[in-house]
């Protein structure tokens, strides 16, 4: 059985990979769940709390607060996710080139990595908004910008740690060339702590994305995402509160599901083991 579906066996792994499967589907399946539509507004409904007909109740404008929630999963998953799997793969290139080749690539893509390390992810993501423009482009390509010397760092420790073993030289012995070792013997082995990395730096990209959407930058109106609903919410705290409770209980029981499933699976790679082991 393989590491994902045995994180599934431990408690904590099982209850918040359910949620993560629950939310996962409805962003997917979301036509299909709610008869309602996300952008159609019905201002007589509006400021309506949870009843048969709306069970979360609705919004200022009168749109239905759980079909807002369906599809803003979608747009707050599918832009974190993309962003931090774009993200890994150019951290992993980047580390795994810099620690292979060294030299005066090494000290660049490290130069580099570290000026970026040394401001916070928030701060970079709002740079690169305010460059790029809001929408979700921007948002994506910010967060990937700002969780980039993570992946790369993490990479190029592996990298730096695989590169002495006897397989390697076995393969270069052998006539194996640079493209060959990397991508067939060092990232393959690289790739388990930094997929845990990626799935655990996937919560703080839904958080952080939220922010930005918070703020505005992230996905316009009338295109739902958590961060947007939590903005909008922000202002009717006291005549409608459900507004922003919901959107902001979805993201933080998210972002506490992806930790205990990436504790869990954790676990079963034995990841701090093999790092102390390296270390």
């Amino acid at each position: 059985m393989i590491a994902p579906l045995r994180a599934l066996r431990r408690p904590q792994g099982a209850l918040a990979g359910l949620w993560l499967i629950l939310v996962i589907c409805a962003a997917i399946l979301a036509p299909l769940l709610t008869p309602y539509a996300y952008d159609i507004q019905a201002l007589p409904n509006a400021y309506q709390p949870a009843s048969a007909a709306h069970w979360l109740g609705t919004d200022e404008f009168g749109r239905d607060l759980l079909t807002r929630l369906i599809y803003g999963a979608r747009t707050s998953l599918s832009v974190s996710a993309t962003a931090i799997s774009i993200s890994v793969l150019c951290g992993m290139v980047l580390g795994a080139a810099a620690a292979w080749f060294g030299g005066w690539l090494d000290r660049v893509v490290t130069m580099t990595v570290d000026l970026t390390w040394s401001f916070p992810e928030i701060l970079i993501a709002l740079i690169l908004v305010a460059i790029i423009g809001p929408g979700t482009t921007g948002v994506m390509i910010a967060i990937a910008v700002a969780y980039l010397a993570q992946f790369t760092r993490l990479t190029r420790a592996q990298i730096m740690t695989l590169r002495g073993e006897t397989f390697i030289e076995a393969a270069r012995s052998l006539g194996a060339g640079n493209g060959h070792i990397l991508f067939r013997h060092l990232l393959p082995n690289a790739l388990a702590p930094v997929l845990v990395s990626a799935m655990l730096a996937t919560g703080d990209a839904i958080i952080l994305e939220a922010t930005l959407g918070f703020f505005g930058l992230g996905a316009q109106p009338p295109v739902p995402s958590w961060g947007g609903m939590m903005s909008a919410g922000s202002a009717l705290v006291f005549k409608a509160p459900w507004v922003i409770i919901f959107p902001g209980l979805a993201v933080a029981i998210t972002v506490v599901a992806i930790n205990l499933y990436g504790d869990a699976l954790i676990g079963e790679l034995d990841i701090r083991s093999r790092l102390r082991r390296d270390a």
